[in-house]
């Protein structure tokens, strides 16, 4: 399995997670085994929100075979576009984690759940993405 942190660069597993996935600079992608061990750790740049918006991460992210996202939040937008691409998105409050490392170690213990709809941010500012 494929999951998608949003982090800062240099990304790794020591990187910091990022506070909005969607202006994040890197992804770290992390294979798991089914055994749930990392198997492998990429990084790859964000395409940014300039050019097609909020769905650039999920197009990106769709073409590298990631099946699952881990988020402090976002939008309605992107997180139907998500859904509608099979990735299956995990929340994590914001200030729980520090690094990829402990999100990692977070979803490898089921301690993440699948975000839902009442969740996502309705672009009033307040947001902690």
């Amino acid at each position: 399995m494929r999951i998608a942190i949003p982090t800062d660069n240099p990304g790794g597993l020591e990187a910091n997670v990022s506070g909005h996935f969607g202006h994040c600079e890197v992804f770290t992608i992390i294979n798991l085994s089914s055994d749930k061990t990392v198997e492998a750790v990429e990084v790859i740049a964000n395409g940014g929100h300039e050019a097609g918006g909020c769905m650039t991460p999920v197009k990106l992210l769709n073409d590298a075979d990631v099946k699952a996202i881990v988020v402090g939040g976002m939008g309605a937008r992107p997180m139907q576009g998500f859904a509608q691409a099979g990735i299956d998105v995990y929340f994590s409050v914001q200030g729980t984690v520090q690094n990829v490392q402990s999100v990692v170690d977070k979803f490898t213990n089921n301690q993440l759940p699948l975000m839902h709809a009442d969740q996502v941010c309705k672009g009033s500012g307040n947001c902690q993405h």
